[in-house]
């Protein structure tokens, strides 16, 4: 495909089921050459990514459910849940403070470079996914949850969670996208 129509193709997926189309190691293969291939600024090497699976994904979504102590609908959290897994993102804390360290007349840029790069990794595993049949969807349920995460999946506290993927087989297709005048976002200057 092209670039456009594989950024077209990405969709949100809500409907989503414990069968992939394809094995859970071409997922984990498929996550860490998009980690590695994913640029930064200063070649920071800030992001981080956690395929969750099995066991410990349905336990993700319980834990996370219980942190929201009944806040937010269980009928949503088992839609994740009923996913066949989950890519955590976070961002290395000790990573971007080294460099700011190092760059000082940088060092107000480096979390927001940061961002910049967990962003476009979450993008690129999100487009990657469709590309392989697997439907998926963003979700930022953090900070509530970044203790009882860590704590569940045995993770760093210098690692800032930025998003949740919940992950699967697709039970059905999203509504189509609604038009916009994009002309409101993109201004061409001559």
């Amino acid at each position: 495909m092209k670039t456009l129509d594989v950024i077209n193709a990405r969709r949100t997926y809500y409907a989503i089921n414990d069968q992939l189309p394809v094995e859970d190691t071409t997922v984990v293969d498929f996550v860490k050459k998009a980690t590695e291939l994913v640029p930064d600024a200063f070649n920071m090497k800030s992001a981080r990514a956690v395929v969750v699976l099995g066991d410990k994904h349905k336990q993700l979504w319980d834990v996370i459910y219980d942190a929201f102590e009944g806040k937010v609908p269980r009928e949503k959290i088992d839609s994740f849940k009923a996913g066949y897994g989950t890519v955590l993102y976070f961002t290395d804390e000790p990573t971007v403070k080294a460099l700011q360290d190092q760059f000082p007349a940088y060092a107000g840029n480096f979390p927001h470079w940061a961002a910049q790069a967990v962003g476009m990794l979450e993008f690129t595993v999100w487009t990657g996914l469709h590309e392989l049949g697997i439907g998926a969807s963003i979700q930022h349920y953090n900070p509530v949850i970044d203790a009882a995460v860590k704590t569940l999946l045995q993770l760093p506290d210098e690692w800032r969670l930025d998003a949740q993927m919940p992950f699967g087989g697709i039970v059905s297709e999203p509504d189509p996208k609604a038009a916009e005048d994009i002309n409101q976002r993109v201004r061409v200057i001559k």
